[in-house]
C-alpha cells in the first residue's frame, strides 16, 4: 500500500474534522518532500512491493495480522529498520522491536476511561502501535501524528495488511497540526513532554484537543524529588540530546493542575529495564543498555538517574 490518506477524509468528515480536509494535504505533502529525505523514495517503493494477503487481523490481544504471505517478506519489512516500537506479528513473521509497547498499554489501558466509540489523537505515536492497539479497544477514530517518515512507512506497511480505515498516522508534529477545539475524547502524549523546550504549552496544546470532561494520558521520564523539581540535564540524558526537563512526579501534577486538569492521578511509576528497551534483531542499533553506566545501572552513562517512568491521567 503506499502513502495513500484518500481513506482519512471521510473519516475525518465523519468526527467532527471536516475542516482538515482542506489543511492536511498541503501539511502532509510537505512533510513528505522527497528533496528533503532521500530515504523516502526507497521506502515508497518497499511499501509498493508488499505482498497482497488473506489475512486475519486481531488487534485486541496485539498487533497480530495472520496468513500467508511469499517468500521474501520478511526482506521486504527490514527495509524499515530501525523498528522502534511494537511488537508486530504479520504472517509468519515476528518483528520484535526495540520497546515492548505492549507492556507500556498493558500499564496504561486499565486506568483510563474504555476507549469503545471514542475519537483519539496520540501524540509522537511513532509507527503507531499504540493507535492500533485503541482500535483494538473499539475507538472510533485513532489518529496519531509523528514527523518521522520512516514511522510513516512502518505504519503504511502495517495498514497494506490491516486496512483500517479508522487508524491513521500523519506526518506531522502537534506544532504543525491544525486547531480543532474538543474534537477529541481522549488524547495520549506518551514518551513525549520531556523533549519539549516548553511543557507547560505542550500540556495546554493537548488540552485544546479535548471536549470537556476528555482525558488525557501522559507517559514520561520522571525524576524523584519533591514538588517544583525538574532534573535540567547540562547536555545529554541517556545519550539523547532532546531533553529538556525531567519533572518529579509532583512537578507533573502540578504542571497539570496549574493548566486547569483535573482528576489528576499518577496511575504508574516503575524503572525502565533492559527486558523493556533492548537491541533486537529489527533495532541494531544502540538501546538501553549502552545508555546506562557499565559499573552502575542505576545511574546514565552521564551519571544522572537511570530512566524511570510515568503515567499520569487528568480530566478536562
Amino acid at each position: 500500500m503506499p502513502i495513500d490518506y484518500t481513506q482519512l477524509y471521510p473519516q475525518l468528515t465523519k468526527s467532527g474534522l471536516k475542516h482538515w480536509n482542506d489543511l492536511l494535504p498541503d501539511l502532509i505533502t510537505a512533510a513528505l518532500d522527497l528533496s528533503v529525505n532521500s530515504d523516502l523514495l526507497r521506502w515508497q517503493a518497499t511499501l509498493e512491493r508488499l505482498p497482497t494477503v488473506d489475512a486475519k487481523i486481531d488487534l485486541l490481544n496485539g498487533v497480530h495480522i495472520e496468513g500467508q504471505a511469499q517468500g521474501g517478506l520478511a526482506e521486504l519489512l527490514m527495509e524499515f529498520h530501525p523498528w522502534r516500537k511494537g511488537p508486530f506479528h504479520i504472517c509468519d513473521i515476528d518483528i520484535d522491536t526495540e520497546w515492548r509497547s505492549d507492556w507500556k498499554w498493558d500499564r496504561v489501558v486499565p486506568h483510563i476511561e474504555p476507549l469503545e466509540g471514542r475519537r483519539i489523537l496520540d501524540v509522537g505515536c511513532g509507527s503507531g502501535y499504540h493507535c492500533w492497539r485503541m482500535a483494538g479497544a473499539g475507538a472510533a477514530l485513532a489518529l496519531g501524528i509523528d514527523p518521522s517518515p520512516l514511522y510513516v512507512c512502518q505504519f503504511f506497511a502495517l495498514q497494506h495488511f490491516i486496512q483500517d480505515p479508522r487508524v491513521w498516522v500523519l506526518p506531522l508534529g502537534i506544532e504543525n497540526l491544525p486547531e480543532a477545539p474538543g474534537a477529541f475524547d481522549t488524547v495520549f502524549s506518551m514518551g513525549v513532554i520531556y523533549h519539549r523546550k516548553s511543557p507547560i504549552e505542550h500540556i495546554e496544546q493537548l488540552k485544546s484537543y479535548l471536549r470537556p470532561g476528555g482525558e488525557l494520558v501522559i507517559e514520561t521520564l520522571v525524576a524523584d524529588g519533591p514538588e517544583g523539581y525538574s532534573l535540567i540535564p547540562h547536555g545529554r540524558y541517556a545519550k539523547m540530546r532532546n531533553v529538556w526537563f525531567v519533572p518529579s512526579v509532583p512537578t507533573l501534577e502540578l504542571w497539570l493542575k496549574r493548566c486547569g486538569l483535573k482528576n489528576i492521578r499518577t496511575v504508574d511509576v516503575g524503572t525502565t529495564t533492559s527486558a523493556e528497551q533492548r537491541t533486537t534483531e529489527w533495532m541494531t542499533f544502540e538501546s538501553l543498555a549502552d545508555f546506562l553506566d557499565p559499573t552502575d545501572a542505576w545511574k546514565t552513562i552521564e551519571g544522572y538517574p537511570a530512566p524511570r517512568r510515568a503515567v499520569v491521567v487528568a480530566t478536562v
